[in-house]
């Protein structure tokens, strides 16, 4: 079980670093890289066919290519994190209007929360511990402060 984090710069790490420490909390292992759909394409190439990865969560801002083109080069899921850079909107765009055969699963910006959550119920499908974990989670947030009851994320 393993899910890859992709960049397109360091100065992603920041979002990033909030979906691995959501899947460190459910004890998925992951690996973060900063690898550029434009600059550094054989990177990327090589890292979407690595057949020990699961899932694979994308995020870059501007032009958001990253998790298209993670999502062509494997079969496996891609979900893409959309990143607020200007109004984010030429991000959110570009993640959620894959062409066709180009499957990218989408959260809204910078949901990196949301980004680890659906990955953690993806692999739950191949490893149902995870379901355990996924209630925790669930229970643990409806007794926070502030959430209206009976309410569901």
């Amino acid at each position: 079980m393993k899910v890859a984090i992709l960049i397109g710069s360091k100065s992603d790490t920041e979002v990033a670093e909030k979906v691995r420490a959501r899947l460190v909390e459910f004890g998925i292992p992951c690996e973060l890289h900063v690898a550029s759909a434009h600059r550094n394409p054989e990177k990327v190439d090589r890292l979407a066919r690595d057949p020990e990865t699961d899932v694979f969560i994308a995020m870059a801002g501007l032009s958001a290519a990253l998790p298209g083109t993670v999502a062509a080069r494997t079969l496996k899921p891609v979900i893409g994190v959309p990143l607020h850079r200007g109004l984010g909107l030429d991000s959110l765009l570009s993640v959620v209007q894959m062409p066709p055969g180009v499957p990218v699963a989408s959260v809204g910006l910078d949901a990196a929360e949301n980004a680890a959550l659906l990955a953690t119920a993806i692999l739950a499908l191949k490893y149902p511990q995870l379901t355990a974990v996924l209630e925790q989670y669930r229970a643990k947030w409806r007794e926070e402060p502030g959430t209206p009851a009976g309410t569901t994320r």
